[in-house]
Formats: structure tokens, C-alpha cells, sequence
């Protein structure tokens, strides 16, 4: 299938659910990686693609795309024309697909993303931060996981966006904030099958960097350290 596609990424939870789309459906595309330590993405020339200076962004000849929900829809809309990741516009299905991405870009995604930040990158400690958003974060899970012993995808019978979208997040819970999945038996039998996925482990190494899962797992151990080495600041 005929492309012109760059994707400007990381390999962040939002970053991989872009390059796992175009993986699945198996588009040719270039990869321009944005290393977001080093605020690359606020320069003027990626604000030209994505105004909020945010990745993953993505180009197609001259239309740009960002946020990484839309990018994900933009894909489907326009290149999944045999319907293998996505339902077809109109459908009980696609709304069910819809429901689930935006419960990702609304729930899933802002919630473990603050409690990553509290948990592993704030400049100070506070256990009601960690607490409350963790929290949060599990009993979305428990929402997935209801959801997933009664239908084996999301959407419905079918592997779909809406997994992809939550499955990126969903991976890093264990590592990044110490989650037991085995809590959530049904979601992570989904979450154990989607990472067996060739286009699934192919994209969530994009941009590859070279960092392992042994690498990822010591740099979250040691950003939990460091917060933990920190004064609660509730108390102050």
C-alpha cells in the first residue's frame, strides 16, 4: 500500500501505540525519533506539526496528524480497508472501538500518566499523589478487566485500536509503577496475548534505542529510589 508517512516518536506509551498501528497494518513509513529528555519537541519546527509539542506527531505527504488517538483513527479510517485492526465506520462495533480509544485518551492514559509522574519523575515526594493516582490507575484496570471476561477484545470479537491503545499503557504498569496484573486475571491473559505479537514487540521498540527490558526495569527501580529518598512533602 502506497504511503508517504513520518512518524515523529518515542517509545513512550502514547509514542508505541502510533508505530504498533502502522506495524499491524503493515504501512512502510519513516521513523524521525523525537527524544523527549532533550525538548526537541518544543522547537518551532515540530510545533509546525503538533502545536502542543507533544509526541507521537505523524505526517502523510502534506497532512499532518497528532495526538496519538487520532492517529490511530486516521489510520484506520484511511488505510485499514480490509478492516483487520479496526470495525468499518457506522457499526455498533466501530462505536464500541470509539468508546474504548477515547476511555484510553481520557482515563487510562492522564491517570497512570500522572502517577508515573508522581511515582517516578516529581521533583518532590508526595504519598498522596502516588496514592491517589495509582489507585486510580488500578481501578481503571479493573474497568479493562470486567470488560475483558465477558468479550475477548475490547470492541468486541476482535483484536482492534482499542486494544492497542490500551495495551500500551497497561504494559508499563508493572514495571514502571510495581502492579500485579496477576490481580486482574482477564486482563492480563489480553495483555500476556497482545505482547506475543510480532507487529506488537516490533513497534514498541520504535524508535529502537537500544535500551533492553532489563535497562527499563533498573531505570524504573532507580526512579522509584530516588523518590522514595525524598521528604514527603504532604507533610510540609
Amino acid at each position: 500500500m502506497s504511503s508517504n508517512i513520518t512518524l515523529y516518536s518515542w517509545t513512550t506509551p502514547n509514542g508505541i501505540k502510533a508505530s504498533i498501528t502502522l506495524e499491524e497494518l503493515g504501512l512502510p513509513y519513516k521513523i524521525e525519533p523525537i527524544d523527549i529528555s532533550t525538548n526537541i519537541q518544543k522547537e518551532d519546527w515540530f510545533l509546525k506539526i503538533n502545536p502542543n509539542g507533544r509526541i507521537p506527531a505523524l505526517t502523510d505527504g502534506s497532512q499532518r496528524v497528532f495526538e496519538s488517538g487520532s492517529i490511530m483513527l486516521y489510520l484506520a479510517d484511511k488505510y485499514d480497508t480490509e478492516r483487520k485492526i479496526s470495525y468499518a465506520p457506522g457499526t455498533p462495533e466501530y462505536i464500541e472501538q470509539l468508546s474504548w480509544v477515547m476511555f484510553q485518551m481520557g482515563g487510562l492514559g492522564p491517570m497512570q500518566g500522572q502517577a508515573n509522574h508522581f511515582r517516578l519523575f516529581a521533583g518532590v515526594r508526595s504519598d498522596y499523589g502516588i496514592k491517589r493516582y495509582t489507585d486510580e490507575t488500578k481501578r481503571l484496570y479493573s474497568v479493562l478487566d470486567s470488560r475483558l471476561k465477558e468479550s475477548p477484545y475490547l470492541a468486541g470479537s476482535k483484536y482492534t485500536i482499542a486494544d492497542i491503545a490500551n495495551y500500551s499503557w497497561v504494559r508499563s504498569g508493572p514495571g514502571a509503577l510495581e502492579i500485579d496484573l496477576s490481580e486482574f486475571p482477564a486482563l492480563k491473559k489480553w495483555a500476556d496475548e497482545i505482547g506475543q505479537r510480532a507487529a506488537v514487540q516490533k513497534g514498541a521498540d520504535v524508535p529502537h534505542t537500544g535500551r533492553t527490558d532489563a535497562d527499563r526495569a533498573e531505570f524504573f527501580k532507580s526512579a522509584r529510589a530516588r523518590i522514595d529518598g525524598m521528604d514527603n512533602s504532604d507533610k510540609h
